[in-house]
């Protein structure tokens, strides 16, 4: 019987992939295993968001060549966009890369493996423009908290960004197959879902311009339709999703986001730029006051809400008047958590095209931690705001970080720390009360009665 182990590098998105291949293989009698020492066969779910990203996998692929010299039977794979991006080339890159499969292709991976084993090395990177296969929606038992991919690919095409050229086009999935998959979740133990989707808010509207030859009315928001029916999945406790878009950010979605009550009230909206002219070149299609109106229509709404973003500095031509407009709209908003990346340019984009990469490294560093100190001791404020409340978590079990520890998260998604207690079980919404904090977590007890 043959074992695998799959490596995940990227986003949410790969690790959705990766689980549903998971349950693919197993389906197929392959048997996974914790540590790829023990795998016959290894399959590396790459990212190319960003040049390291690539960089890291290229590394990993290169060292199980030595594996492969001990045992020569071992079967080494690589998927995801990576594979998408760079093709056949890592098969002549790699000699002991047994097979490629590109980000639309999950089901053909065990044949591929199959194939492998009989001597052939193959790729597969063949687009799929019709509907989400079954198989690219399986699950593995015992999630408290679920990832379900509602919709693929990207339409907007960013100029820095490589995801419309690896993830392809935008394709959304039924509203009706959706709360079908998040109903068996929650009656498989589910509590909280994440819907994922690479431009989210633009959920269903790729259907709609296709289905009726122009652009939605203004008002419409498909996305909103989604979240109002999957707030009617009994037994479901939470809904969060990753990652909306600005532009497609309309009433009607706000509306739901705000009323909803199963919808949690922390929301991660990518900013990228506070800078209106780098935001034009980044082809963002909106203004650093559309995004402010944005953040002002959630939280006019809502009594408490966080928020969350992903920043690019170094960005070409990014002029220190640029810099600051970006770090003042930063600390306006007051983020509570910010993933901030350094520009990389990716091949085959518009920005890697049409703009010399001219900020030195060295201003792109200290920019970076410009801002990654700005949002420490904004996180730090924020959160000493919770000292001594009690808030709901969901209770998620023993950390990660530290075995002596149980972990969950509230509403406003701050994890939350806390020791085991007894009556408490994974699954569980329990209120927590805070007695300490720091930049990224908060500390504390669970309150029974």
């Amino acid at each position: 019987m043959l074992c695998f182990y799959i490596k995940t590098y990227g986003c949410q998105m790969n690790e959705r992939d990766s689980e549903a291949l998971a349950c693919l293989l197993e389906k197929h009698g392959l048997t996974p295993v914790a540590s790829e020492e023990d795998a016959d066969v290894i399959i590396l779910n790459t990212c190319s968001v960003r040049d390291q990203a690539e960089r890291k996998a290229i590394g990993k692929a290169g060292l199980l060549k030595r594996r492969k010299a001990v045992k020569p039977e071992l079967v080494i794979g690589i998927i995801g966009c990576m594979a998408q991006n760079r093709g056949e080339s890592l098969l002549e890159e790699l000699p002991h890369l047994d097979f490629i499969a590109g980000t639309d292709r999950l089901a053909v991976i065990p044949d591929l493996i199959e194939q492998a084993q009989a001597g052939r090395r193959l790729g597969d990177l063949a687009r799929d423009t019709g509907p989400t296969p079954p198989e690219a929606n399986s699950h593995q038992p015992g999630n408290i908290c679920a990832m379900i991919s509602v919709m693929r690919g990207c339409d907007q095409f960013c100029s820095y960004c490589i995801v419309p050229y690896t993830r392809g086009r935008e394709h959304s999935r039924p509203i009706p197959d959706i709360v079908a998959e998040a109903t068996r979740l929650v009656e498989a133990g589910a509590k909280e879902i994440l819907l994922l989707g690479q431009n989210i808010t633009a959920y269903g509207l790729a259907e709609i311009r296709r289905r009726d030859q122009q652009r939605p009315p203004p008002d419409q928001s498909p996305f909103a339709d989604l979240l109002e029916a999957l707030n009617d999945v009994p037994g479901l406790a939470r809904i969060r999703f990753t990652s909306p878009h600005v532009s497609f950010m309309n009433d009607r979605f706000v509306d739901a986001v705000c009323r909803l009550p199963k919808v949690c009230k922390a929301f991660h909206i990518p900013l990228q730029s506070g800078s209106d002219r780098i935001l034009s070149m980044m082809r963002r299609s909106y203004t650093a006051a559309e995004y402010r109106d944005r953040i002002a229509a959630i939280r006019s709404r809502l009594p408490e809400v966080a928020f969350s973003t992903d920043v690019i500095v170094g960005f070409p031509t990014e002029t220190e008047e640029d810099f600051r407009e970006t770090r003042e709209l930063m600390a306006e908003v007051a983020f509570d958590m910010a993933y901030i990346f350094r520009y990389s340019p990716r091949t085959g984009t518009k920005a890697a095209e049409k703009f010399p990469d001219d900020v030195p490294e060295e201003v792109k560093h200290e920019r970076n931690q410009a801002l990654l100190d700005d949002l420490k001791q904004a996180a730090i404020v924020r959160n000493r705001s919770f000292q001594g409340r009690v808030l709901e978590v969901l209770v998620e079990g023993v950390s990660k970080r530290n075995p002596d520890r149980w972990t969950g998260r509230c509403d406003l998604n701050k994890t939350c720390n806390f020791a085991p207690t007894p009556g408490l079980a994974p699954g569980m919404l329990a209120p927590f009360r805070v007695l300490r904090t720091s930049a990224n977590s908060l500390f504390g007890e669970i309150v029974l009665t």
